[in-house]
């Protein structure tokens, strides 16, 4: 933050500042530090609600602040670990549907914590109902 404050990086500089503020609240409700994955939460959280912003922006012909937000998000997903490949997702998938879970429900919860914090739960949303439907 500082390097990015020196080096004349508002933007930078204010996200995080942001994010850090966030974790410190997390750590204040816990009681104790944060943990490397409650941190990846927090990041995680600072990304999905600027993607939501980005959306309502878009949707109201903000494109301005859209871009804006979307510079952010590219900002947090430096420090966040690498993504899991889609094909892992749906292979992990396939194999809990192989495995008996018949529903939504049980596939996430099935396949969710293996892939905690580095796959979006949309996105295994919809490769799970896709597998569903596909049988």
């Amino acid at each position: 933050m500082n390097a990015a404050r020196k080096g004349g990086e508002n933007d930078l500089a204010l996200v995080l500042s942001t994010t850090l503020a966030a974790i410190k609240n997390r750590e204040l409700d816990l009681n104790r530090p944060a943990s490397d994955d409650e941190v990846v939460d927090v990041l995680r959280k600072g990304v999905k609600t600027r993607k939501e912003s980005v959306e309502q922006y878009t949707a109201a012909r903000r494109l301005d602040l859209a871009d804006k937000e979307a510079a952010e998000i590219r900002m947090l997903e430096v420090f966040l670990p690498a993504a899991v490949d889609p094909s892992e997702v749906r292979a992990a998938v396939r194999a809990a549907i192989a495995a008996g879970a018949s529903d939504i429900g049980k596939v996430m919860q099935a396949v969710m914590p293996r892939f905690k914090g580095r796959v979006d739960g949309k996105q295994l949303n919809g490769i799970a109902r896709e597998e569903l439907k596909a049988g």
